[in-house]
C-alpha cells in the first residue's frame, strides 16, 4: 500500500530547524530500507510531503512514531493510503502493486 504522509509544522519554525538533523537521519534509514519512496518541504516551508510504501497501516504508524518531528511535537500528520490503479512506466513496479502501466 502507498501513503501520501503530509506534516504540517505546528511550532515555530526556529523549533523545527532544532530537529531537522534527526528528521532527515530519520527519512534517510526509511529511505534505504524502501519505506520511504520520496519526501521533501513544501515550497512555502509550512511543512513537508513523503510517499511511503508500506505492507500495513500499523508498519507506517510505528515509523511515523519514531520521527523527532513527532517526538517533539512539532508537526500535525495527515496520512491518506491509496493502491495504484495506473503508474508511469519509470515509476518502480514494487511499489504499485497490480497497476497498469501507461507508456509514453
Amino acid at each position: 500500500m502507498l501513503y501520501i504522509v503530509s506534516v504540517k509544522y505546528v511550532r515555530p519554525l526556529e523549533e523545527v530547524q532544532a530537529h531537522l538533523e534527526a528528521h532527515k537521519q530519520w527519512l534517510a534509514r526509511h529511505a534505504a530500507a524502501g519505506r520511504i519512496l520520496v519526501a521533501g518541504p513544501f515550497e512555502d516551508k509550512s511543512g513537508g510531503l513523503a510517499l511511503a510504501s508500506c505492507s500495513s497501516r500499523a508498519e507506517l504508524d510505528a515509523m511515523i512514531a519514531e520521527d523527532s518531528f513527532v517526538l517533539h511535537q512539532l508537526v500535525l500528520v495527515s496520512v491518506q493510503g491509496f493502491e495504484p490503479a495506473i503508474r508511469a512506466e519509470a515509476f518502480a513496479p514494487q511499489c504499485a502493486g497490480n497497476a497498469a502501466v501507461v507508456k509514453a
